[in-house]
């Protein structure tokens, strides 16, 4: 077996040992279950004298399903062991706001506790007066354990234990947090507020979201359409913003630097972007995966993109083990990404669909949007018990519209510091392209919604299902890297 095959093998089943460990299956059971794929794996080498060396790898390879879950459980471990939160009574405390107040009838951020405590907790405050990124605030109130241990496994991810709701507050300083990304949310800010000067509120709303997946300004009508029309995903950023992003920082630093000098700076961008915009799981899947494919291009080596897909989520996963069973946002991002990679070739394949994209890209789109919807659908169902069966058609009808919303959006952003009637000409353009988006949304929303509960055996099948349509469609297509 050759290196990255051997590398993506052994990602793989790291992987599976931490899903397993964050099913809280005993330890033991994990060391079984991977013993009896080794087992299992040396029958298939012994049983023909033909068979490939591969299976001998991959029964040395699979022991390292019990790394995996011996690394989910020393991280688990270590951050329970850093917590000191006295729960269920009135108490005196303070901490630091360490991500991007949600803002809307109330606001909601994360604490850092400070001495004598120590731990993250989720904080509900009266919508004034309105903290920040940074600020450090003396609180009197209860602090309470997750009411449920969904709830409880959703906060986890994020290193969060315990929630406080509308305690007393003091304001005590600022900028006790990164001052780096203290001023790159301050900039988010700023953009927003041009935003908000030259468009009316739903649609600077509506821009800011697709820009920088700010969605605090969103109504809850809005998002209820959003979801009914199955187009939430438009403001969360994800590979395709990301893209964007990275191919026109690209080619304005390639005006004025020399290719060197313009990757380290396209990385740095695109990680001040990720950071600006709230560093959520699909944009740093996308962060990830698009700086390692940068950083093969400029050393002159091929790049797999199954190992690129494997190696942005094991960085992920080795920075916070939950994320793989506990953010959906996660699940969503990396679903939707091999659904583009795998089962669009073979949805084109079997439909024999024409190579050329068709008039405003309809063909492409099409392929790509079905193939990542279906996906992400045992997911959808998993989480929300229903799905849009419109929703294929509105991405469509919007997709192609994105990059002229984000470039225009960003011009618009910037010509708001410099030059005001000139950021109100361009509102006018956007303007049009906002006003059909949104009436879109407002037509698909209107679509019966389909009830449909899945459970994981459900999804399990679902999965395999996909996986048998995808290999029988491509078994006489050479697949790169393949074993």
């Amino acid at each position: 077996m050759v290196i990255y095959n051997a590398a993506f093998w052994g990602i793989a089943f790291f992987l599976i040992g931490v899903f397993l460990a964050s099913l809280k299956l005993s330890f033991f059971i994990i060391v079984g279950i991977s013993v009896f794929l080794a087992i299992l794996f040396l029958f298939l080498y012994f049983s023909n004298s033909k068979t490939k060396l591969s299976f001998l790898w991959l029964a040395g390879l699979s022991m390292v399903i019990i790394l995996g879950s011996f690394y989910y459980f020393w991280q688990d471990n270590y951050q329970i062991k850093n917590i000191n939160i006295v729960f269920n009574q009135k108490i005196e405390f303070k901490g630091a706001v360490i991500d991007y107040p949600q803002r809307g009838d109330f606001q909601k951020f994360t604490i850092q506790l400070q001495s004598p405590y120590s731990g993250r907790i989720l904080v509900k405050l009266k919508s004034y007066p309105n903290f920040n990124y940074g600020d450090l605030i003396y609180f009197q109130g209860t602090i309470e354990r997750p009411f449920s241990e969904s709830y409880a496994s959703y906060l986890a991810k994020d290193g969060v234990f315990g929630t406080s709701d509308f305690p007393k507050t003091e304001f005590l300083a600022e900028n006790q947090a990164s001052k780096i990304k203290s001023s790159l949310l301050k900039l988010k800010e700023r953009v927003v507020a041009n935003f908000q000067k030259v468009l009316g509120p739903q649609k600077a709303a509506f821009l800011g979201g697709i820009v920088l997946g700010e969605r605090g300004e969103f109504s809850k009508e809005f998002k209820e359409k959003m979801n009914k029309s199955g187009t939430s995903h438009l403001v969360a950023l994800s590979g395709y913003n990301i893209t964007i992003v990275a191919y026109g920082i690209g080619i304005f630093l390639g005006w004025f630097f020399r290719r060197k000098t313009a990757f380290w700076f396209s990385v740095i961008g695109i990680t001040a972007f990720v950071l600006m915009t709230g560093a959520e799981a699909s944009s740093v899947r996308a962060a990830i995966m698009g700086i390692i494919i940068l950083l093969a291009q400029k050393i002159g080596k091929v790049h797999s993109i199954r190992n690129t897909i494997a190696i942005a989520g094991l960085i992920m996963v080795l920075i916070n083990p939950k994320v793989l069973r506990f953010d959906l946002g996660f699940q969503l991002s990396f679903a939707a990404l091999l659904g583009i990679v795998y089962l669009a070739p073979a949805v084109q394949k079997f439909f024999k669909m024409k190579e050329e994209n068709g008039f405003l890209n309809w063909r492409e789109n099409l392929l790509i949007t079905t193939s990542a919807q279906i996906a992400v659908m045992p997911l959808l169902l998993i989480n929300s018990g229903g799905f849009s069966p419109t929703s294929i058609v509105a991405n469509i009808l919007i997709l192609e519209t994105i990059p002229l919303i984000m470039f225009f959006g960003f011009l618009l952003g910037a010509t708001g510091f410099l030059f005001l009637p000139l950021a109100i000409i361009l509102g006018w353009f956007i303007n049009f392209i906002l006003s059909y988006n949104l009436k879109i949304i407002d037509i698909f929303a209107g679509f019966p919604w389909l009830a449909i509960e899945m459970g994981i055996f459900g999804a399990i099948i679902y999965y395999l299902t996909m996986a048998a349509f995808i290999f029988y469609n491509n078994r006489k297509t050479p697949i790169k890297n393949k074993i």
